[in-house]
C-alpha cells in the first residue's frame, strides 16, 4: 500500500498531463501512487497516459466512456480506485511543489486531523511569478477544532490544496456532485460539516498555473451558464450547511461568495457591454437579495457599492463603479457628502456609503482625479487625446491657480483642461512620443501653487485594440483599461538591449574588482580626495553628512565626492556626486586617501595603501551585531574571513557611548582605534530645531500630534514588509482625529500603506534624512530598531511594540539586553494597549522617567552636540600633502 494517492484528472490536455504528473512523481514523499483520471478526452491523452504507466509503475490510468461535463465524475473515479490512506486531488494544467505531499503527510499524522489544508498559490506562467491565495487564512501553522472555530476558512473551498484521509472522505460517504460545475464548493461545505479537526500549514503546497491565453472553467466567466452553476453551488452549499445543523454559519459562507465568487465576475465586468451587466446582474440579484445586509457590511467599501448596483438594477453604473476595484482602483465619478459621511454617486443611500475609503481626506499629492479617455488617435509617433477628469472630492476646488501636464515617462505636455457643463474637466492633448524610450505609462498631473503635485493615470476602454506607435505599443491593461505605453520589440530595441547586455558582462563586479586592484597597485592615492558613502549610497544622511558639513564649516583643503547608490537626492548643489558601482566609482576608490562611511564600502575591496578610512557606524542598541549577527554567527569561513578583512580595514571607528564599545566593537571584530566622542548625526538632535517646512513637506495636517512608527526589520522577511506588526487599520480609528503616524520602515524593507489608510499614515521610508522626522514627532514607536538610542536625545515619549519578542530574541535576529527589563517606555504586544498608551501619554512617560534617565547615560552620555566638530579634529588633523591649487574634486554621477 503506498503511503498518498494522487489523483491527476484531466480533459482533452495532454500537453501539460506529463507535467502535472511529473510533478507528483518527482516529490520528495517516494511511495505514493498516481491515478490519471481521464474525462474521455478526444485528443491525445490516451497515448501520452499510456505512455506515463508504462515509464513509472506508481502510475495507474483509469478513463470514463462518454464525458461527465465537469470535475466531480474523475474525481469521484479517483477516489474510488485510491489505494493508500490520503488522497490529494490535481488538475492536470496545474502542479504540486516537490515537497507537498510529504509534507501534508507528516502534518496529517503529527496531528491526527480529518484533513490538512495548505497555501495556494496562482503561478502566472506568463512571468514566472506566484501570487498566493488569501496568505491571511495561512499565516499560522494550526489545528482546528471544527469550522465553528474559525467560518473565514469558508474562503478557502478548494479541495487541491488538501490531503485527505480517505477513512474520513469514505466513513461519511463524501463525494463530488456530478451534475454542476464548481462541485468543489458543495464537496468542501460538506467537508467542513463532517471535520471534527483539520490542520492548516503555511507554506504553498498546490500551484494553480495561470497561461496567458489559457481556458478553464474557472476562467470561462464571460459564459451565463458559469454564473449559472456558481449560484448552483453556493445554493446548495447553503442547504447542505442548514441539514447538517450549520444552519447559523450560512452567512459566513454566502460572505465567501459576495467576497470572492462573485468577484471573479465584477472584475472583468468593465469590458463587458451593458446588455451582458444587465443580464448578470439579473441572474445574481435573486440570490444576492436574499443574503443579510450585515454580510455586505463586511465587504470592502467598493465591492459593496457593486452589490447594491445589482440589487438596483443600475447596469451602467455598474460598470462605472466595478473599475474602480483593480488596478489604479479609480475614484468615482461623483460622490455626495451628508452627515460626515460619503457616498458613491449622485444620491446619499447606505449601500453607496464609502467613507471608510477615507478619499476625502487625504493629502494633496495623494489625493485621487479619475481621468477617463473618450478619444484616441495616432500617426507615427503622435497620440492626441481626448480627456474628461472629474474630480469627485473637490481637490483642485481647492487649490486655485493649479496647472496640469500630461506625463509619459520623460515626456511632459502642458495641458489646458476646461470646465465641462456635465461635471469634471475636460483636456484635448497631442503628445509625440518619438523620444520616449522605455516605459511611459501616462499620467495627468495637477501641480498647485506650492509647487506639490498629484498625479493619476488615465482610464481608457478596456476593450481597445492595442496600436504602435512606432516603436512604442498602446494599450488599455487590466479590467480597469489603464492607458499603458510600453516599448515594442524591434530589431533597433533588441540591438539596444544587446548592447546593454554587453555593457553589463563588462561592468560586472568581479571585472571591476580585477580592475580596482590593478589600479591600487598602479596608481597613490591623494591625500586631499575624501570618498564619502551613507547607507550604501542611499543619501545625503547620518553621519557622514554631519562630518561633511563640518569639514566644509572649517574649510579644510579636501576635496569631497559623495557616493549615490540611485538619483540625486537632497545633496547640495555644489556636491561632487559619483555613481556607486560605476567606472568612475572604482577610480575614485582607488583615489581617495580618505574614505568614511556609515555602513560599509564594498567588502572585497582592500583598502590602497595609505588611505584612511573612518568608519562612523550607524546605531547602537539591542540587536545583535557583527560576528553575533544570524550571517556571520554560523561557522562558515568564507563569510566570517571577508567580514573580518574588511573590518581591518578601518583606521577609526567612532563609539557613541561606553555601551557602544562594551558590546558592539568587539561583536564587530574590531581591534584599532576608538573615538569615543558621540554621534555626529546626533549632534542636530541636541541641539533640537527641526528644519523649516518638514511638517507642510509630510503633509501633516495642522493640530495633529505626530507619533513616528520605525520598525526594524526582520532577517528571515527582508522585503516583506513583516516588520510593520501594528495593526494601522485599528490605530487610525482610534486616533486618526487626534494623531498623525509616520511610518519610516527600515531601507531593506518594502511596505505599501493601504490607500484607506493615507488619511492617517504618511510613508517616509525613502524621506532623506530620519534626523527630521525625530525632531518633528511627538513620540517614538518602534520595536528593537537602534533608533530608540538616537531618540532619547530627545527626551520625548518612546513606545515599544513588541509581540514577537520570544521569536525574536531566540530564533530570529537575536539581541544583546533584555529590552523589556531596560525598556525607556512602556513594551506592548497588542494595538489596544498601544492606544491606551497613546491617550494617556503624559503619564506614561512620566512613569518611565527613571528608566528613561538610565537609557540616556548609556546611550546618550557623551551627546553634546559637538561629536562632529571633535572627530573631524581628530581624524583630519594630518597635514595634506596637496597644495591648494592642485585640488580639483571628481565631478559628475556616473
Amino acid at each position: 500500500m503506498p503511503d498518498c494517492t494522487v489523483v491527476v484528472i484531466t480533459y482533452n490536455d495532454a500537453a501539460r498531463l506529463p507535467r502535472a504528473v511529473r510533478s507528483v512523481l518527482d516529490q520528495t514523499l517516494r511511495d505514493l501512487e498516481v491515478i490519471i483520471c481521464d474525462d474521455a478526452s478526444t485528443d491525445d491523452t490516451p497515448r501520452v497516459a499510456g505512455a506515463l504507466t508504462r515509464a513509472d509503475p506508481r502510475v495507474r490510468y483509469v478513463r470514463r466512456q462518454v464525458n461527465s461535463g465537469g470535475c466531480g465524475a474523475p474525481r469521484n473515479d479517483g477516489l474510488d480506485a485510491a489505494l493508500s490512506p490520503y488522497v490529494m486531488f490535481l488538475d492536470s494544467d496545474d502542479t504540486l511543489p516537490r515537497h507537498a505531499c510529504k509534507s501534508l503527510l507528516t502534518e496529517i499524522e503529527r496531528t491526527g486531523a480529518d484533513f490538512v489544508s495548505g497555501q495556494i498559490a496562482r503561478l502566472y506562467e506568463s512571468s514566472g511569478r506566484t501570487h498566493r491565495y488569501y496568505p491571511h487564512l495561512f499565516a499560522r501553522r494550526r489545528t482546528v477544532e471544527g469550522i465553528r472555530e474559525e467560518p473565514d476558512l469558508f474562503l478557502d473551498c478548494f479541495t487541491t490544496n488538501k490531503l485527505f484521509d480517505v477513512s474520513f472522505l469514505r466513513r461519511h460517504a463524501l463525494r463530488f456532485p456530478e451534475d454542476i460545475l464548481y462541485e468543489d464548493h458543495v464537496f468542501g461545505a460538506e467537508m467542513y460539516c463532517a471535520a471534527r479537526r483539520f490542520a492548516v500549514v503555511p507554506w504553498t503546497v498546490y500551484h494553480w498555473h495561470r497561461p496567458q491565453d489559457g481556458t478553464s472553467i474557472s476562467m470561462s466567466t464571460k459564459e451565463m451558464d458559469n454564473v449559472r452553476h456558481r449560484l448552483e453551488a453556493a445554493r446548495r452549499s447553503d442547504a447542505v450547511l442548514r441539514a447538517h445543523g450549520f444552519g447559523d454559519l450560512v452567512p459566513d459562507r454566502q460572505y465567501r461568495f459576495v467576497r470572492q465568487d462573485l468577484r471573479v465576475y465584477l472584475n472583468p465586468l468593465p469590458s463587458r457591454d451593458v446588455a451582458w451587466a444587465a443580464e448578470f446582474a439579473g441572474v445574481v440579484r435573486p440570490y444576492l437579495a436574499q443574503i443579510p445586509g450585515e454580510v455586505l457590511e463586511r465587504l470592502p467599501a467598493t465591492a459593496r457599492v457593486c452589490c447594491h448596483l445589482i440589487l438596483a438594477d443600475r447596469a451602467e453604473d455598474l460598470r462605472v463603479a466595478a473599475r474602480s476595484l483593480n488596478g489604479p482602483q479609480a475614484p468615482p465619478r461623483e460622490v455626495v457628502t451628508r452627515g460626515g459621511r460619503t457616498y458613491w454617486g449622485r444620491t446619499p443611500a447606505p449601500g453607496m456609503d464609502i467613507t471608510a475609503l477615507h478619499l476625502a481626506e487625504l493629502p494633496y499629492t495623494a489625493s485621487r482625479l479619475r481621468h477617463e479617455v473618450v478619444a484616441l488617435a495616432s500617426a507615427g509617433t503622435r497620440m492626441r487625446l481626448r480627456v474628461r477628469t472629474y474630480d469627485p472630492f473637490g481637490v483642485l476646488t481647492a487649490a486655485p491657480g493649479w496647472t496640469a501636464s500630461l506625463r509619459c515617462g520623460t515626456v511632459r505636455t502642458p495641458l489646458s483642461p476646461v470646465p465641462d457643463p456635465d461635471g469634471g474637466y475636460l483636456s484635448e492633448v497631442t503628445v509625440d512620443l518619438a523620444t520616449l524610450r522605455g516605459r511611459g505609462d501616462p499620467r495627468i498631473g495637477f501641480t498647485g501653487p506650492d509647487g506639490r503635485t498629484t498625479t493619476d493615470v488615465l482610464l481608457a476602454d478596456p476593450c481597445m485594440a492595442p496600436f504602435t506607435l512606432r516603436h512604442l505599443r498602446v494599450s488599455a491593461e487590466g479590467s480597469a483599461g489603464q492607458l499603458c505605453v510600453r516599448p515594442r520589440r524591434t530589431p533597433r530595441v533588441a540591438l539596444s538591449r544587446l548592447k546593454r547586455v554587453v555593457l553589463r558582462r563588462l561592468g560586472m563586479p568581479r571585472t571591476k574588482l580585477a580592475a580596482y586592484k590593478a589600479l591600487i597597485r598602479l596608481v597613490p592615492p591623494r591625500p586631499d580626495l575624501a570618498l564619502f558613502e551613507a547607507d550604501c549610497g542611499k543619501g545625503y544622511t547620518g553621519s557622514p553628512r554631519a562630518v561633511y558639513e563640518e569639514v566644509r564649516r572649517r574649510g579644510l583643503p579636501v576635496s569631497v565626492v559623495w557616493s549615490v547608490a540611485r538619483a540625486r537626492a537632497d545633496f547640495p548643489s555644489d556636491a561632487a556626486l559619483v555613481r556607486r558601482g560605476s567606472w568612475r566609482y572604482v577610480w575614485t576608490m582607488a583615489r581617495a586617501g580618505v574614505w568614511v562611511d556609515s555602513h560599509g564600502f564594498p567588502l572585497d575591496h582592500p583598502k590602497p595603501r595609505g588611505t584612511r578610512y573612518l568608519q562612523t557606524w550607524h546605531g547602537q542598541g539591542i540587536k545583535s551585531i557583527g560576528f553575533d549577527a544570524p550571517d556571520l554567527r554560523a561557522d562558515l569561513p568564507g563569510p566570517r574571513e571577508q567580514w573580518r578583512a574588511a573590518v581591518a580595514r578601518w583606521d577609526a571607528l567612532i563609539s557613541p557611548s561606553a555601551e557602544f564599545s562594551r558590546y558592539f566593537v568587539p561583536a564587530l571584530g574590531y581591534e584599532g582605534r576608538v573615538l569615543r566622542y558621540g554621534t555626529p548625526r546626533c549632534d542636530a538632535l541636541v541641539r533640537g530645531r527641526p528644519p523649516e517646512g518638514v511638517r507642510e513637506r509630510l503633509e501633516i495636517p495642522p493640530g495633529r500630534k505626530i507619533l513616528l512608527y520605525a520598525p526594524t526589520y526582520r532577517d528571515g522577511a527582508k522585503g516583506s514588509g513583516a516588520s510593520v506588526r501594528v495593526d494601522l487599520e485599528e490605530l487610525a480609528e482610534a486616533l486618526s482625529g487626534e494623531w498623525a503616524l509616520i511610518l519610516r520602515t527600515h531601507p531593506v524593507e518594502r511596505y505599501q500603506v493601504p490607500p484607506h489608510l493615507r488619511h492617517f499614515v504618511t510613508p517616509a521610508g525613502s524621506y532623506p534624512e530620519i534626523n527630521d522626522l525625530i525632531l518633528v514627532s511627538d513620540a517614538l514607536l518602534t520595536d528593537y530598531s537602534s533608533v530608540m538610542c538616537d531618540y532619547a536625545v530627545t527626551g520625548k515619549p518612546m513606545l515599544f511594540f513588541v509581540d514577537d519578542w520570544d521569536e525574536y530574541r531566540l530564533t530570529e535576529r537575536g539581541v544583546n539586553t533584555d529590552l523589556p527589563a531596560i525598556a525607556p517606555g512602556p513594551c506592548v504586544t497588542t494595538t489596544a494597549d498601544l492606544v491606551e498608551c497613546l491617550r494617556h501619554l503624559p503619564a506614561v512617560h512620566a512613569s518611565f522617567a527613571a528608566r528613561y534617565a538610565a537609557a540616556r547615560r548609556l546611550w546618550c552620555e557623551e551627546e553634546r552636540g559637538d561629536a562632529a566638530a571633535r572627530v573631524v579634529a581628530d581624524f583630519f588633523r594630518a597635514p595634506l600633502a596637496v597644495p591648494v591649487a592642485e585640488r580639483s574634486p571628481l565631478r559628475g554621477a556616473t
